[in-house]
């Protein structure tokens, strides 16, 4: 899949992976793997921090557990804003293309 292509999706789905509960980010990143395993670790967590850095995310320290403080994810209102557009974006894209004849 082309790097631009690649990084839209799972820009898309990284944020619809966080508009339910918060998600530890190790957990988001087990998730993504199960449907792009090609993609390094690394990768998710530098999509996590724009999304952070960009107001579309937030982090909060979860309960101290047996290991290390552990760092949350949950969407802002922004980042719902997002994944609505980008969404959007998506279905409209989906549109195009079938009736291209792309994708049957």
């Amino acid at each position: 899949m082309d790097a631009q292509m690649k990084k839209g999706v799972l820009e898309l789905c990284l944020l619809q992976c966080l508009s339910g509960e918060p998600k530890y980010g190790y957990d988001v990143i087990q998730t993504m793997r199960a449907y792009f395993p090609e993609v390094t670790e690394s990768t998710f967590y530098a999509v996590l921090r724009r999304l952070h850095k960009e107001g579309a995310a937030e982090t909060f320290q979860g309960s101290a557990s047996n290991g290390p403080v552990r760092k949350y994810y949950r969407l802002t209102d922004q980042g719902r804003e997002q994944l609505e557009q980008l969404a959007e974006d998506w279905r409209r894209l989906r549109e195009i293309t079938e009736a291209l004849g792309i994708g049957r």
